[in-house]
Parts: C-alpha cells; structure tokens; sequence
C-alpha cells in the first residue's frame, strides 16, 4: 500500500498555493506529503505540526514550524486516517496524535485527508476507536466507555502522548452515530479528545491509487 498512500499524498500537494501555512498531520502516508512538501518550501511561509514527529521530518527538510497561537486560523491541513467512512468522517489516532490533529483540523479551512483504498469503510469501528485521557482517569474512563459503547477499552500501555497522556483503544465497535459517539464521549470527565472526526470531517478525501480518487 506504499505506493497507493504516496500517490494519494502527492495528489495533496496540488492544493498547495503560494504563501500558504500548510497544516500537517502525522502517520506514514504524511511523511510523503512531507517529503514532496519539501521541494516548494520557498513557496510556502512555514507549516503547524500535529505532532513532535512531524516536526521532526519537517525540520529536517528544512521548512519552519510554526505555533498554531501565532498563526491564526489556516488555510489547509492535510493528514491521513485509520478509517474513512462514505461522509468523509474518520478515524484517527493511531499515531496517538489525535488531539493536535483536531485542534488544527478545527483551525483549518479546508480539511484535505490522504488515504490508501484499505482504510476506506461502510462503518467506523473496525479499527479500534482511540480516546486520549489524563492519566488518572483513566480506569474511570474505561468503566465509563463500557457503559456507553458497550466496546471494550484497552490501555495502549507504554504509549504517552505529546501532552501526556494516555491512550485507550475502544475494541468491537459499529459505530453508526459517530457525530453522537464523540459528542457522549468527549463529556466523560477526564477524557481529552476523542479519535472520531465527525463534527468537523474532512473536506476533502483522496485515495490513493492510479488515477487517486477525490471524494
């Protein structure tokens, strides 16, 4: 799937234009957008990084990372998905980026989000839904996520998060109200974001392949 997630990313850049701060996301199907990223950096003022290890690659290839504070609202994000279902709604969380990945997602105008065919799906849930939680919530959490999903929470143990925290993957979901799930979710005292991009789904879905297909 390599080449399919590469195709999708270089499809991406096309909505990149002169002047811009580009919002990136994290995973690998980014670290080409990334790289092809790199070969209009004078083109562009800079990006805001949804994680250290974007950072990282971004930094590396020489293009400045900017404080979303600093920047104010922005014009695109681009980022990829763990799942994308037929209303552009995802998700996310894989890398464990998940809240940073929302914030810039709501900061942005226009969502663009870069997949392989693989992640494409009728309903979210198959991949196990992420919630990133403070630390010493997290059992609380857990009894909580059992009550109203009726999935099965597993501590992603020796993960902690760029602001953190702790991760637990929800197992054995259909989700088929996520704009409800995330809303119920997210009103869990001690959880800090959910891996469901429903509210604000992507704008734009492109999977990769040859030709990548826009949804």
């Amino acid at each position: 799937m390599s080449e399919a997630k590469k195709l999708a990313a270089l499809k991406a850049l096309e909505y990149v234009e002169d002047g811009m701060i580009v919002g990136v996301g994290t995973g690998s199907t980014v670290a080409y957008f990334i790289d092809g990223l790199a070969g209009m950096k004078h083109r562009i003022q800079g990006a805001v990084s949804s994680s250290e290890q974007s950072s990282v690659l971004l930094r590396q290839h020489g293009i400045d990372v900017l404080e979303l504070n600093n920047t104010g609202p922005l014009p695109l994000y681009v980022d990829g998905a763990d799942e994308c279902d037929g209303h552009r709604r995802l998700i996310k969380g894989g890398g464990a980026a998940l809240t940073r990945e929302k914030i810039i997602a709501e900061a942005s105008k226009t969502f663009i989000c870069i997949v392989d065919p693989s992640k494409q799906v009728g309903i979210l849930g198959r991949f196990p839904l992420p919630v990133e939680v403070i630390p010493m919530a997290r059992s609380l959490v857990a009894r909580e996520i059992l009550r109203l999903t009726g999935g099965q929470p597993v501590w992603r143990d020796d993960v902690v998060t760029d602001n953190g925290n702790w991760i637990l993957d929800i197992h054995g979901l259909a989700i088929t109200d996520p704009v409800g799930m995330e809303r119920d979710l997210n009103q869990v005292p001690g959880v800090v974001s959910v891996g469901l991009f429903a509210r604000r789904p992507a704008d734009v879905v492109i999977v990769g392949g040859e030709p990548p297909k826009v949804l």
